[in-house]
């Protein structure tokens, strides 16, 4: 391997050192806020999903929602954590994975692959990047025959219904304490 090759090589893998220290810890009232605000947004999706809808084949909640609740609630400063990219991001995204496994349900691996890609792509595009959006698309195509049956009301209910609940708790629960405020910006 000639010099050139090598520095190349030492250059990319230098690249995987990171560039900053691992940022300090949060105190304990963030702590506590930050699961406050997730167990009282979880539990009231979780509690409308299984003592009203669970009897009409409909439900609101649905895995990716875990990962939105440390956003929103542990993270809330950070541009991913809101409320354009919470709602627009479990939107656009529910819709991207129900049209890439309708087109492509005979391979489910490529129905995966594009439903979460053309998420990613489309959350960028339209600066609603919501990491959680990606399992969002990503359910619609492996979460089985029951969201399967519910097709592109899937963005609706649960995915744009259950994240508006999320939020209606995370403006209510973050802007409790006098340090915190949610959310930083709306568009």
């Amino acid at each position: 391997m000639g010099r050139i090759e090598f520095g190349m090589l030492t250059e990319y893998l230098n690249k995987m050192k990171g560039t900053t220290k691992s940022p300090p810890a949060v105190g304990l009232s963030e702590i506590i806020w930050s699961w406050v605000g997730a167990f009282l947004g979880i539990s009231a999706v979780a509690a409308i999903s299984y003592n009203l809808l669970d009897r009409t084949g409909l439900t609101l909640i649905i895995g990716s929602f875990g990962a939105s609740a440390v956003l929103i609630y542990g993270a809330v400063k950070s541009p991913l954590a809101q409320p354009r990219n919470l709602l627009g991001g479990h939107f656009c995204s529910a819709i991207i994975g129900v049209a890439s496994f309708q087109l492509l349900h005979p391979y489910m691996w490529l129905a995966s692959a594009v439903a979460v890609a053309t998420a990613i792509a489309f959350m960028h595009a339209t600066r609603t990047l919501h990491p959680p959006g990606g399992a969002t698309a990503l359910i619609a195509v492996i979460g089985g025959q029951s969201v399967h049956k519910l097709g592109y009301l899937y963005a609706i209910i649960p995915a744009a219904a259950g994240a508006s609940v999320m939020l209606a708790i995370a403006l209510l629960v973050n802007n409790i304490p006098r340090n915190r405020r949610y959310p930083e910006f709306w568009f």
